[in-house]
């Protein structure tokens, strides 16, 4: 349990410390104000997919398919019944209406690609990875249609679906197709090399990239917010554990619970800020959460995962 915790930690810590640093770099006007705009776009056009890419060209197979499937489905009914209780719960926030869908996504999705993605390969291994996003593609489906939608102030659902068509789902798709097809062992390795070396770029860019954007806001005031404090409760405490004794309960594989923890008890990310002000929106809420729950959740996230390796 101690050394599932250290390494956890040791994980958290780091991240953490990337957080830091971009915080302070926007504090001290380090960067460019744009910058938070050409960080977001290398990691959701280059890095992100290079990671998509890396990993399933490399994992898929007909095999594992038919053989993991029911990742996918535990993934996609806990999904299903997280985003009916966000929608119940985030009412009584608050009575604006959009604030009110940034406790939606908020309580529906965790940092489940940034921070699970850069975690998981660290602390389960490389190949968990692949298994990892298997259990993470409804999340990823969702959340790139449903989700940005409801952050949308216009909350234009117009062409929804054409959302999917986003660099990191491309990636996957190239990916599974490359890895199906047995592709992957001709590729020269200087390709390899390229895309896993920039895939390794993702969870320190994003970790630098959500300390920058949070930098912008007072400290003050995003504490002041006493939402955040429930929702962050909610988000890296009762959900996974809830979460995971259902599990529990229903006979799942140890490896799936251990892929819930970072599927839903993650700290949030920063597209409830990202988004929210790329359409004109006031984004302080979103910032407060996820400042909060990215600093309680250095502790919370290895207490659960140890948890998870030594009790069940």
């Amino acid at each position: 349990m101690l050394e599932a915790f250290q390494a956890t930690l040791s994980s958290m810590l780091f991240m953490f410390l990337c957080i830091s640093i971009g915080f302070f770099m926007k504090k001290k006007s380090l960067l460019p104000e744009n910058s938070a705009g050409v960080l977001s776009k290398l990691e959701n056009y280059l890095f992100v997919p290079a990671l998509c890419l890396c990993t399933f060209s490399k994992y898929c197979t007909w095999e594992s398919l038919k053989e993991d499937y029911i990742i996918i489905i535990y993934s996609a009914v806990t999904l299903a019944v997280m985003m009916i209780i966000a929608i119940f719960l985030s009412k009584f926030f608050t009575k604006d209406p959009f604030t009110v869908n940034v406790y939606r996504y908020a309580l529906t999705f965790a940092n489940f690609a940034y921070l699970g993605n850069a975690i998981v390969p660290i602390v389960m291994g490389d190949k968990a990875l692949y298994y990892y996003m298997l259990f993470t593609l409804p999340h990823t489906a969702v959340s790139n249609t449903w989700g940005i939608s409801i952050l949308n102030p216009n909350n234009s659902k117009k062409n929804i679906w054409k959302k999917l068509l986003n660099p990191p789902c491309v990636a996957i798709l190239i990916g599974m197709i490359i890895g199906l097809t047995g592709v992957y062992d001709y590729v020269p390795t200087f390709l390899t090399s390229t895309v896993y070396g920039l895939s390794a770029c993702m969870g320190p860019v994003a970790m630098l990239l959500t300390g920058f954007v949070i930098g912008g806001y007072s400290i003050k005031k995003l504490l002041k917010n006493k939402g955040s404090y429930i929702a962050t409760a909610l988000r890296l405490v009762i959900f996974p554990i809830a979460i995971v004794t259902c599990m529990k309960l229903l006979g799942a594989d140890k490896m799936i619970m251990q892929f819930a923890v970072f599927a839903f008890g993650t700290s949030l990310g920063i597209n409830t800020v990202v988004f929210p002000t790329a359409f004109g929106a006031d984004a302080t809420q979103g910032a407060s959460m996820a400042m909060i729950s990215n600093a309680i959740g250095v502790i919370t996230i290895p207490c659960l995962y140890a948890a998870v390796m030594y009790f069940i």
